[in-house]
């Protein structure tokens, strides 16, 4: 048997909290792993996907930029039983964290083992056992190997990702290049894949050489920019820029874990520098300080979604100073957005100024709630920025823009990276929306 995990969409009625928790007991595994622990290696469901979000993964990297393509996703939250949506970055000390740690735990590897194989059902329902009516069974793929990089997160409100806390998330692409007898199994799936168990633990970067990889996000420009880093040894805890002479703590772009938001080494230029931390808290290569500056080719503003940037080195000395901490800025928590199988359209179309329109879908519906898209079209002018209105909605969780909430009506401005729309060109924003799906009479201005 053969199964995708639908992105986004849910099957099945919802559980009480002692039934999710008991789904979850039934295959803890002997030692525990914790967001931000070391112990292991666990055990849990193993899913796939075809693609990262666009532009970004959850990690704030476009997939082609990935150090590889053996990439995988982590739970967003830890809530067995529990199927709501919940506003991005929590709370560190959050109960309801899942392993992705808040963005933590990206660019991180991964070692996966293939594990048994379930004869039964295994379509992750909420509030439903794993491997209904049938059992995990050994078969020859087990102990099939792979390492795997975090580069995604999964926050749906199904069984795989919420009650399930050891649950992987792979590239469809990958499965069929695990590794046992020193060659690629080949034909794990579709045939023998079933959603199986998995054991993984956290590894560092294995065969690591040279240096990490820097790159402005879209939007970036003198006044507001950001830089996602990968190509990393052992992960990333952190981050701080040289701003007037004084280190200080950089903060990470809502919960895309390898997204910073950096400033300049003097106010209104545009050169940076900047140090990073690993998973351990230590500096990477003894607090190797990179410099660089924005491109040209940016020409105002990053218009691509990365634009990888040439640096210097200066060697640190390996302690580790106390940085400045910066106040966390006001952001908007955002959902990471993730492939969902296209549904039959329910275009709402709009009027408003002629500069731009936007239309309404719905992308999918369960009891309680419903994952909408919004598609913001320019007109005949290029947009250099846009604000859509949405009466008469309730949202929970938005990506790929800024949402403020006003009595009944929802408005989203674009996020730093998307503001710019082509003449004849569109973009899109999507979110979680609570109760039924609602929103009419959309307006759309610039």
């Amino acid at each position: 048997m053969s199964t995708q995990k639908t992105r986004r969409s849910v099957g099945g009625v919802l559980a009480l909290l002692v039934a999710g928790a008991a789904l979850v007991a039934a295959q803890a595994p002997a030692v525990a792993l914790t967001p931000g622990g070391e112990a292991g290696p666990v055990t849990g469901n193993a899913t796939w996907f075809d693609n990262l979000g666009s532009p970004y993964g959850g990690c704030g990297l476009p997939q082609d930029q990935l150090e590889t393509q053996d990439w995988l996703a982590l739970n967003v939250f830890d809530t067995p039983g529990d199927y709501a949506m919940y506003p991005r970055p929590m709370a560190a000390a959050d109960p309801k964290v899942g392993m992705w740690d808040n963005g933590r735990n990206c660019g991180r590897w991964v070692r996966v083992s293939i594990g048994d194989y379930c004869t039964g059902l295994n379509d992750g329902a909420a509030g439903q056992a794993f491997c209904r009516n049938g059992a995990w069974v050994e078969d020859e793929y087990n102990g099939a190997t792979l390492d795997m990089l975090v580069a995604d997160s999964c926050g749906d409100p199904n069984a795989w990702c919420r009650d399930d806390p050891y649950h992987l998330d792979l590239a469809h692409q990958a499965i069929n290049r695990f590794v046992k007898d020193g060659a690629p199994v080949g034909d794990l799936e579709p045939a023998h894949w079933g959603n199986r168990q998995v054991t993984w633990e956290f590894i560092e970067a294995p065969d690591y050489s040279g240096d990490i990889e820097i790159g402005f996000i879209q939007g970036s420009e003198r006044w507001w920019a950001g830089v996602s880093i990968n190509h990393l040894p052992n992960g990333i805890h952190g981050v701080e820029h040289l701003a007037d002479g004084a280190w200080v703590t950089t903060p990470m772009n809502t919960d895309m874990g390898q997204s910073y938001l950096v400033k300049p080494t003097t106010a209104g230029g545009t050169d940076y520098r900047i140090r990073v931390k690993d998973v351990t808290g230590a500096y990477v290569f003894g607090g190797r300080e990179y410099a660089f500056s924005l491109p040209a080719s940016c020409n105002g503003k990053c218009s691509s979604p990365r634009t990888v940037v040439s640096y210097t080195t200066t060697e640190g000395d390996g302690s580790t100073p106390t940085p400045t901490p910066t106040p966390t800025p006001t952001v908007t928590p955002t959902a990471t957005p993730t492939p969902t199988p296209t549904p039959t359209p329910s275009p709402t179309p709009t009027g408003g100024p002629a500069t731009c329109t936007a239309t309404f879908r719905t992308a999918s519906v369960w009891p309680g709630g419903y994952q909408g898209e919004v598609t913001v079209t320019a007109g005949a002018t290029p947009l250099t920025s846009w604000t859509v209105t949405l009466p008469g909605t309730s949202v929970s969780t938005l990506w790929n823009g800024v949402a403020t909430t006003s009595g009944a009506t929802v408005t989203v401005r674009n996020a730093p990276y998307n503001g710019a729309v082509a003449a004849g060109g569109t973009t899109t924003f999507g979110f979680i929306g609570t109760g039924a799906p609602g929103a009419s009479a959309l307006g759309c201005a610039s």
